[in-house]
């Protein structure tokens, strides 16, 4: 029996883990106690998503409700399948800048202490299993903003000729710039699957997702950006947009895209490794323009109360480059740009997302 385990496996890329790794033929042991519920309210929870699961793949996939914050649950878990784990994809998580400021202690225990319960569970049960982490570009702090930007007339866009033209590499520094409680915690985290690696010599790697997306997502207005977006689109719902007159630009991938990535790391693992993980030139859009692609796409217009603020720490301007992971992955390709993911999740929520919800 060969398993892959799944932390935070009812949200956005833990689901489609869980149905790409099945589908591969390998069984599926999910860990998640719908913790998005307690950030985010209704609209965050991932109930829906574990039912689904559940119908769909029965016996191929085994649910445990553990808090990955719980040493002895999370123990007990592994210790079952032991040296039958064959990878583990950590995806549970607190993924909003702004809850983190809230409850700084809960922040840092989910995403540093929780990380490093995971990986030391790993260690003493499996560690022969790749351990795939969803790190975040947050670790970047707000160093992106230093970048010269020119403002254009939907977008803000780095010089031409920029070394990082093409999307920030991994080579940019995470220290001496504002990240935010939650970009802190993240650091930890990232830091902490690097060591494992280097230290213990485990195969290890850091993904430092940019806009991560796709129909899964329980899209909530603090995590889940253009799912949000769309939902506000077509229900009717009143969006805030925070600074920058909704110029910042973000790359997104598709979830799919983020699976055959994590894919290509688990058949040919690498020992410590961090990567960037994006849309880049291929998938990338402002706010402007993102409300603009999902207006077309519904026939619904967008309202938007802007704010004159920005978020702390938010980017202005972020492009991922995959260089370095097409490098030591030339197989991998990605599929999906924004109008594709727009369109994409219009399409699965059409029949529940539907005008007068909330305005």
């Amino acid at each position: 029996m060969s398993v892959a385990l799944v932390t935070g496996s009812a949200g956005l890329i833990g689901s489609e883990a869980v149905r790409h790794f099945a589908g591969m033929g390998l069984d599926v042991v999910g860990i998640d106690n719908d913790m998005r519920r307690y950030f985010f309210g209704e609209d965050g929870s991932t109930a829906w998503s574990l039912l689904r699961l559940i119908n769909e793949l029965g016996d191929a996939y085994t649910h445990f409700d553990v808090d990955i914050r719980d040493r002895e649950g999370l123990s007990q878990v592994f210790k079952k399948y032991g040296a039958d784990i064959a990878v583990v994809i950590h995806t549970a998580a607190q993924p909003s800048h702004d809850w983190a400021a809230k409850e700084p202690y809960t922040d840092f225990d989910v995403n540093a202490v929780g990380t490093l319960n995971v990986l030391e569970s790993t260690r003493q049960y499996a560690i022969e299993a790749p351990f795939i982490h969803c790190s975040t570009n947050k670790v970047y702090g707000d160093r992106p903003n230093t970048l010269p930007l020119a403002e254009l007339d939907t977008r803000y866009e780095i010089e031409s000729g920029h070394p990082y033209e093409q999307g920030i590499t991994e080579d940019m520094s995470i220290d001496h710039s504002l990240h935010s409680i939650f970009g802190v915690s993240k650091v930890a985290a990232d830091i902490m699957v690097q060591e494992y690696g280097r230290y213990f010599g485990m195969k290890t790697a850091s993904f430092r997702g940019g806009t991560l997306t796709g129909p899964a997502h329980s899209a909530a207005e603090l995590h889940g950006y253009l799912g949000y977006l769309m939902r506000c689109v077509m229900e009717g719902r009143t969006y805030n947009l925070y600074g920058y007159k909704g110029k910042m630009v973000r790359d997104a991938i598709h979830s799919h895209d983020v699976l055959t990535a994590f894919e290509a790391f688990f058949r040919n693992p690498r020992s410590a490794e961090v990567y960037n993980l994006g849309g880049g030139r291929f998938s990338n859009a402002s706010h402007i323009e993102a409300f603009r692609i999902a207006e077309e796409i519904s026939g619904h217009q967008a309202k938007i109360n802007y704010v004159e603020q920005n978020r702390v720490g938010d980017h202005q301007w972020y492009i991922s480059s995959m260089a370095k992971f097409e490098t030591h992955y030339p197989g991998w390709r990605m599929t999906y740009d924004v109008p594709a993911i727009l369109r994409e999740i219009h399409e699965a929520n059409a029949d529940k997302w539907v005008p007068g919800v909330d305005t």
